[in-house]
């Protein structure tokens, strides 16, 4: 469906982005919650248009794709942002460090991402049973989401005790063993948000751009959720709701297929539920 050139050129947009995301966006080392504000609505928009773009280009069913894909996506990726908060809070990080680990942990994201995508396509293309252990794992994942009451203590994890164990002490291997305890949480977090788009579609185009538009903009919406910390009450039990049905929707797949647009209207209004009761509860 879209050629070589047509690849060449998308990473070379999402390297120009990713600078200017990482790089323009963010020289300011504390952004105010105004300019957070201006630059997340910046790049949900030009998402939004991209999904114009595919709708043109690919037809309305990719389009759908693409939105849905990108909204559990985008929700998922809120979720770790809350763990990296924690993280950052708990082991008292400087602003001015937090802009680096960010900076490191998002690329870092895209990486790892591209990698599970590409293993995960090929591993569902040669062994269709995959998606039902893969739904099994999500709707697990689910449950557990909607189970748990607090937060684990980040000094407690296996990460940090691993790391801790063979980096040598100091201040400097304190920053790295954050950094590194970011990136295997992302590295964790993709195991439940890659799975979850495969859900909607294994068309290697949607899974690889839809996770590329969530991911650009994060930093931005990082500092938002850090100045709003606690007003997202019901968020769990929203990206659990989401994990399960799309669970169910690989698990059933050969039983009943649940159509696109159906899918797309469903974590809308998951999304749209845990908002409006969170903020009726704030």
């Amino acid at each position: 469906m879209h050629g070589i050139y047509f690849w060449i050129g998308f990473n070379a947009l999402i390297v120009l982005l990713l600078t200017l995301d990482l790089g323009l966006f963010h020289r300011k080392k504390n952004p105010s919650l105004r300019e957070s504000w201006v630059h997340t609505i910046f790049w949900v928009a030009l998402a939004l248009l991209f999904n114009i773009f595919v709708y043109f280009s690919s037809g309305p069913e990719s389009a759908m794709q693409f939105l849905a894909g990108y909204l559990v996506e985008k929700s998922l990726s809120v979720d770790n942002l809350f763990v990296f908060l924690t993280i950052f809070l708990h082991f008292r990080v400087s602003e001015e460090m937090q802009h680096k680990v960010l900076f490191w942990g998002i690329l870092g994201a895209l990486v790892f991402r591209l990698c599970l995508i590409l293993a995960g396509i090929s591993l569902i293309g040669r062994f269709h049973w995959i998606l039902f252990v893969l739904g099994g794992f999500l709707i697990f994942t689910g449950i557990q989401f909607a189970l748990q009451k607090q937060k684990e203590d980040p000094s407690k994890s296996w990460s940090f005790r691993f790391f801790k164990k063979i980096l040598p002490k100091g201040k400097a291997s304190s920053i790295v063993i954050v950094l590194l305890m970011i990136e295997t949480t992302d590295i964790l977090f993709a195991l439940d948000s890659i799975p979850a788009i495969f859900a909607i579609t294994t068309d290697p185009f949607i899974v690889y751009t839809s996770n590329v538009f969530a991911i650009l903009g994060l930093r931005s919406l990082y500092f938002i959720l850090a100045a709003n910390l606690g007003k997202l009450k019901y968020y769990k039990v929203g990206l659990a709701a989401i994990l399960v049905f799309v669970g169910l929707k690989m698990v059933l797949a050969d039983v009943y297929s649940i159509s696109i647009p159906v899918s797309l209207g469903v974590i809308i209004a998951i999304l749209g539920a845990t908002t409006f009761f969170s903020v009726a509860k704030k």
